[in-house]
């Protein structure tokens, strides 16, 4: 049963963000900062699910669940590059909407290619420096005693509990690090949010409803991925039985609702996606 829910899933995710990766490479009409970030996103997606997915399923038919220590330390190292590349894209796709909306006559100026670039390498060495040191801990982290991980997946709270030393000061980095992150950058996005959403009042109608449109999918995600993370990172060094149902929450869940919610929301993603679809079909059949 936990085989088949998470295949499911994890298909759902990888297919569902593939799909909005073509589409913005092969439609110029989305060829906007917006869906530049979009396909960033949905590129960390994709990686941030494959780095738990595939070992969670693979288990789920395993008499026994081994994982050595070399794969493990690589997964945490995966499991918040494209982590953190995720919420470091949601800031940007943030100040993108914050730009467009609030200051429309600079928007070309301020959100230009180059611009774009810039922030997503910035967004990648941000990742890297996090993951390296989060890995630094990780590697730091004595094991003599017990090697069963109370977890599906690697990461640093199960295995400070696996530690032979005092981890009150590795925790409180670990807080510090990506505790500090999860919570100044949900503070950041809801904050410049609420910004937009008080600035609309001076737009018209229609250009009100499609940046709601717009902005509620962007802060339905960022509440969907914060919130675990916050409850995950942002507390003293004790596992909890909710803590792996709420790490599969942020880990799965969110990568495969993060499609529905940007495609089944946005109309020029949709109609994007039908151009393309039924010019598959359309090639398809001449030959």
């Amino acid at each position: 049963m936990v085989f088949v829910i998470f295949f499911i899933f994890y298909v759902g995710t990888v297919v569902g963000n593939l799909l909005i990766i073509v589409t913005i490479k092969s439609n110029q009409t989305l060829e906007t900062p917006m869906y530049f970030f979009l396909f960033y996103l949905s590129l960390a997606d994709s990686c941030f699910s494959t780095s738990t997915a595939p070992r969670l399923i693979v288990n789920a038919l395993s008499a026994t669940t081994i994982i050595s220590y070399n794969e493990c330390m690589t997964q945490v190292f995966a499991l918040h590059l494209f982590g953190c590349m995720e919420i470091f894209v949601l800031i940007r796709m943030a100040m993108d909407r914050y730009v467009a909306i609030c200051k429309p006559l600079h928007y070309p100026t301020i959100m230009s290619a180059q611009v774009c670039i810039t922030l997503i390498v910035l967004a990648w060495i941000g990742s890297f420096i996090h993951s390296i040191a989060q890995i630094i801990l990780a590697l730091r982290l004595p094991f003599c005693g017990p090697n069963l991980i109370d977890h599906y997946c690697c990461d640093l709270q199960p295995l400070l509990k696996l530690a032979c030393m005092d981890t009150y000061l590795i925790n409180l980095l670990l807080v510090s690090n990506s505790g500090a992150i999860c919570s100044s950058s949900f503070v950041i996005l809801m904050t410049s949010y609420i910004v937009i959403l008080h600035s609309l009042r001076n737009h018209s109608a229609e250009g009100r409803n499609k940046a709601l449109s717009t902005c509620t999918s962007h802060i339905i995600v960022v509440i969907l991925f914060f919130g675990p993370c916050i409850f995950i990172y942002t507390r003293p060094p004790t596992t909890l039985p909710m803590d792996k149902m709420v790490a599969v929450f942020y880990t799965i869940g969110t990568p495969f609702l993060n499609p529905l919610i940007y495609t089944l929301r946005n109309s020029q993603v949709k109609n994007a996606m039908r151009k393309l679809w039924h010019i598959k079909i359309t090639s398809g059949t001449k030959k």
